[in-house]
């Protein structure tokens, strides 16, 4: 059994402004590229091109220059980002009190130190802030991932079988989850 060893004080969770989202454009990629290469099942396939992962996040910055999502970043005191969560806000008009929280990534070298968990808990303050108090995810099912969401008191809503490739292209089932906040 691994004892998770506690994130270091030094490592700081930050929302990300729409004016400094370029900034972090690639550091966000070295981060999504790490997670993939790692077999996180977070929508994108190995080997993932370093401008595919770019465009990726050019996209999520402009969703947060429209105000239709927040970023979230933990980052070390000299900027490398080791980790990243987004709450999608842009919801249809009959669904305003609730948000999506999306891609949570952890850098590798920095797991099992409980910064998902300061992620978690960061986009779960933002979206009360927000007036968001319904929040839904997905994750692969049987992953780590699952259990940190369990653990921090989100509910199970159900599994879809085959619902996704893995990087490597396995087909791995989802797990759906909502927490209200």
């Amino acid at each position: 059994m691994t004892i998770p060893v506690p994130v270091p004080p030094t490592i700081t969770v930050r929302r990300v402004g729409a004016d400094e989202t370029a900034d972090c454009l690639e550091g966000l990629a070295e981060l999504l590229i790490d997670c993939v290469q790692g077999g996180a099942s977070v929508s994108f396939m190995w080997p993932l091109p370093r401008a595919r992962a770019l465009a990726f996040w050019q996209g999520v910055a402009e969703g947060v220059i429209r105000d239709e999502r927040i970023l979230l970043i933990a980052e070390e005191p000299g900027g490398a980002i080791l980790g990243t969560v987004q709450l999608v806000t842009a919801m249809p008009e009959n669904q305003p009190h609730r948000a999506e929280v999306a891609k949570m990534l952890v850098h590798r070298r920095a797991r099992r130190q409980g910064l998902a968990r300061r992620l978690l808990a960061a986009v779960e303050d933002v979206a009360r802030g927000e007036g968001k108090p319904v929040l839904v995810l997905d994750t692969a099912t049987g992953g780590d991932a699952e259990r940190l969401y369990r653990r921090a008191g989100w509910q199970e809503v159900g599994v879809v079988p085959d619902y996704a490739l893995m990087p490597d292209g396995s087909m791995c089932g989802t797990t759906f989850f909502y927490k209200r906040v």
